[in-house]
């Protein structure tokens, strides 16, 4: 499997600085990329999101009706699912490489997420293309996150615009 490359991005004050993300001709279309980084992630995550994105499911924060429901306890909220796996696949994709997020596109959440659960990510490369002035890339990955018993808790295609590699 291939490592990240380390890449050098000027900062406004004209630092140099080590990022891990890749440029736009390092991704390779069928790459699959595992990312070591993984989080467990607390209820008290849950309720900070759902604070936060003035989300109040009782479904995600009230452990009373959750236990009425199918699930029988709270859930993970799914944005916050979905924002995890995309922090997690950042170091070894966009950290510091990326000039923008197009889009987030198909997502789906086949299982639950629950308080307690370890969540990893894996990011396949499915397109690249050139912009059409030719300065920059546009990257299609799809990317899936597991629980620790490896169900697929969340999947979606996201497509960033991608700085090239300097001359």
């Amino acid at each position: 499997m291939r490592t990240a490359t380390t890449a050098r991005v000027l900062h406004r004050d004209s630092d140099v600085a080590d990022m891990a993300g890749r440029y736009y001709e390092e991704f390779e279309v069928g790459e699959t990329i595992e990312h070591e980084k993984r989080r467990t992630v607390s209820e008290s995550d849950n309720q900070r999101f759902c604070d936060m994105t003035m989300n109040q499911q009782p479904l995600h924060l009230d452990a009373e009706f959750a236990a009425d429901t199918r699930f029988g306890e709270r859930l993970v909220n799914g944005l916050y699912t979905m924002s995890l796996a995309v922090g997690l696949t950042i170091p070894e994709t966009t950290d510091g490489t990326i000039v923008a997020n197009l889009s987030y596109d198909g997502v789906e959440h086949p299982h639950p997420v629950f308080h307690g659960d370890t969540i990893r990510a894996r990011s396949t490369v499915t397109e690249t293309r050139e912009t059409s002035d030719g300065e920059r890339g546009i990257v299609t990955m799809h990317v899936e996150a597991f629980n620790q018993d490896d169900a697929l808790v969340c999947e979606f295609d996201r497509t960033v615009l991608s700085l090239k590699r300097p001359e």
